[in-house]
């Protein structure tokens, strides 16, 4: 293999590598499907309208879509072994699988900072609680410099989490393999601990399942759900293109898609479901509504208790970040200059940019930024998703020439146009949808607003398609 193309951590894995089962698989995602997004999911839909139960299904059907293509990418890192980034060179070529590696790794630098700026609050409201800095006197501070935003206390937690973030990154996968293993039973046995007590708190629990829909006609409803559906697909578009980076790992074919069936869908809904309720109990037991746990853990009086909470929250935000936000762009970032850069490398470069991205700024605006970032990049990494599908198994029928994909000189040398001219016809239709709800304007007639709402099924799609035929009219030519 040629060290343009390869080196060890972007080479097929070895049989002795294979050691991740059915339980591995679903541990990776209850590790990285328990963390304060998935939590928080559901307020979005609530605030606009939906009974409770209403949200939690349309969070169940969005991950039973999503499952879909994740199993299906997942499909030639358990056959060949190969991580996200090679696997785009077949279709794209050795130089243009570059695109959407980059596409993922800089939505994945996002993610990190957010969710290690998470991971920093949570420690900073240990120590408040510990009574070790004055919270009312670092509120003075942020207000008095506004356009920083963050205290000295805060930024200190903030990289005190962002150091560790970085041990599992300096050690690897099979320290990432040791964390997703360890956390899934404890993030699980802690949420419901905190389902418990909300119950335990409130007289009445059947009361907190009494809201029932805003919409007054079923077309308000349908004109919500059809984006959030969108949005909830969206949440885990990304996953679904790397998630050979995981299947790779995986003992066979069985133990991916039993895993990712098993972890995926079922946490989702029942960390989305744990949110529901324990907001739903703070109305009656604080008289508001408080969907951040980290600010709600703070609230619940007893030290012990809420440090043991706040280690909770900082495992799940830990297994999360490192799963979903360090390994797609570690990769992706090393398939640049492979004999320049490694996993460890790319894996410092994500944690760099996460902290340039100054992800506290991000987060002051969180529910807004998730839901119109979520629908965004579902423009453009569903349009992927729909080339890797089409090349993987209707043009190659999931026959791959491994070899080829390492050679600068093979048949998948340089930029396959056909891929790049699919991925601009497919991301094209929801640009001014995206403008529109970016800018909060209405420069483009609503049309449009119509399209973006189904913005990963409409790229996915059309990149189908146009793939398709254009990689149909190059094999008549050469014909």
């Amino acid at each position: 293999m040629s060290a343009t193309l390869s080196n060890p951590d972007l080479a097929p894995t070895t049989p002795d590598q294979r050691t991740w089962s059915t339980g591995h698989i679903a541990a990776l995602w209850i590790g990285m499907a328990v963390c304060i997004p998935t939590y928080t999911l559901a307020s979005g839909m609530i605030e606009q309208g939906m009974a409770w139960w209403q949200a939690l299904l349309t969070v169940a059907l969005g991950n039973l879509i999503v499952l879909v293509p994740m199993i299906l990418n997942g499909h030639a890192g358990a056959k060949y072994g190969i991580p996200f980034p090679v696997l785009m060179r077949a279709s794209f070529g050795t130089v243009g699988a570059n695109i959407p590696a980059i596409a993922r790794a800089l939505v994945a630098c996002g993610w990190f900072g957010i969710q290690t700026w998470i991971g920093g609050a949570a420690i900073y409201q240990v120590l408040v609680a510990l009574g070790w800095i004055d919270a009312a006197a670092e509120t003075a501070r942020i207000a008095a410099h506004p356009p920083l935003g963050i205290t000295a206390w805060q930024f200190a937690c903030f990289i005190a989490f962002w150091l560790t973030n970085l041990h599992f990154v300096w050690h690897g996968i099979n320290h990432i393999k040791w964390l997703e293993a360890w956390s899934a039973p404890f993030l699980i046995v802690a949420g419901l601990a905190l389902l418990a007590w909300a119950l335990f708190k409130v007289a009445d629990p059947a009361a907190l399942f009494t809201k029932t829909s805003a919409f007054p006609t079923p077309g308000g409803f349908w004109k919500v759900f059809f984006p959030q559906l969108t949005a909830m697909v969206g949440f885990w578009a990304t996953l679904s293109l790397n998630i050979p980076d995981f299947t790779r790992y995986a003992k066979s074919q069985k133990a991916q898609v039993w895993g990712q069936a098993l972890g995926l869908p079922t946490t989702m809904t029942l960390f989305c479901f744990i949110g529901i309720v324990v907001t739903q109990a703070t109305v009656v037991i604080f008289g508001k509504a408080i969907w951040d746990p980290v600010v709600l853990v703070g609230m619940l009086g007893s030290v012990p208790i809420i440090i043991l909470a706040l280690v909770a929250l900082s495992v799940a935000t830990l297994s999360t970040n490192i799963a979903a936000n360090v390994v797609s762009p570690a990769n992706d970032f090393s398939n640049l200059a492979p004999g320049r850069i490694s996993f460890r490398t790319g894996g410092m470069i994500t944690a760099v940019i996460g902290v340039l991205m100054m992800p506290w700024y991000l987060y002051n605006n969180l529910s807004a930024y998730i839901f119109t970032w979520l629908i965004g990049y579902g423009a453009l990494l569903g349009p992927i998703a729909g080339i890797m599908l089409c090349d993987y198994y209707i043009i190659r029928k999931t026959n791959l020439d491994v070899k080829a994909l390492y050679d600068p000189r093979g048949p998948h040398a340089g930029i396959n146009a056909a891929a790049v001219a699919a991925l601009v016809i497919a991301v094209a239709p929801n640009l001014p949808g995206f403008i529109n709800a970016a800018t909060l304007s209405h420069r483009f007639p609503a049309f449009f607003d119509t399209i973006y709402a189904y913005a990963w099924f409409v790229g996915l799609g059309l990149a189908m398609l146009a793939y398709y035929i254009l990689m149909r009219g190059k094999a008549d030519r050469a014909a």
